[in-house]
């Protein structure tokens, strides 16, 4: 399936999303991928890779609390080339079940050594950074080499208001970099409020470089491998 493909059903996914929810407006520092100039960046990056297999298994969160969980389900059967993982058979795993349950992550959401622990129960490799951890320069070198190797991914969990988006702590997937203007492409899992926004990497670092109140450590971001 080719790149046009892909991003036709992504469009069908967040075309169906916003069938339900209003919008909300994107701060000028954003770019969303459906404009003009955010379609041109991900034509022009070197560092896609993700991009095309995030797309095929992209799903919104059924649940106001489920970014983690849609983000999860989406790279995982993207690991495994299929569409097994649901957001409702996920905890469904015994192991997974005993880190957290469906009614406590939807209750308090999740932090992110929560995130990688409930990663790891799905028999995946994961390296969990904090960004107290690493530096602007790391998380860029580790993330967009990350993004020109193919059956791997990164999850970021970062706070929306720090980029200028509304609410709260968020995690979605990065599918691509663009090294002309330094953004990342945020696959955003909450379609119904917003759609892929491509974001400055330093926007995007120091919006994880924030306290989690649950657990009192910095967010960060994921990489995951088979």
């Amino acid at each position: 399936m080719n790149l046009a493909i892909k991003a036709l059903i992504l469009g069908f996914a967040l075309s169906a999303c916003s069938a339900i929810a209003q919008p909300l407006a994107l701060p000028d520092n954003l770019i969303s991928i459906t404009s003009d100039s955010g379609k041109k960046l991900l034509s022009a990056s070197q560092s896609k890779t993700d991009y095309p297999p995030l797309s095929e298994y992209f799903v919104t969160q059924s649940h106001p609390a489920y970014c983690g969980v849609a983000s999860m389900t989406i790279v995982i059967n993207a690991l495994h080339g299929d569409r097994k993982l649901t957001q409702d058979n996920f905890f469904d795993n015994q192991k997974t079940n005993q880190i957290a349950s469906a009614l406590s992550i939807q209750w308090r959401g999740m932090n992110l050594d929560t995130l990688g622990k409930l990663l790891e129960s799905h028999n995946v490799k994961v390296q969990v950074y904090h960004a107290t951890d690493t530096n602007l320069s790391t998380f860029r070198d580790l993330v967009t080499e990350n993004l020109k190797q193919s059956n791997n991914f990164v999850l970021v969990n970062y706070l929306r208001r720090s980029i200028g988006q509304e609410s709260g702590g968020h995690i979605s997937p990065i599918a691509a970099y663009d090294r002309s203007t330094d953004r990342f492409l945020i696959l955003y899992v909450a379609s119904y409020k917003y759609p892929p926004v491509w974001v400055k990497a330093e926007e995007l670092w120091q919006s994880i470089n924030t306290i989690d109140n649950d657990g009192g450590k910095t967010r960060g971001f994921v990489l995951v491998s088979p």
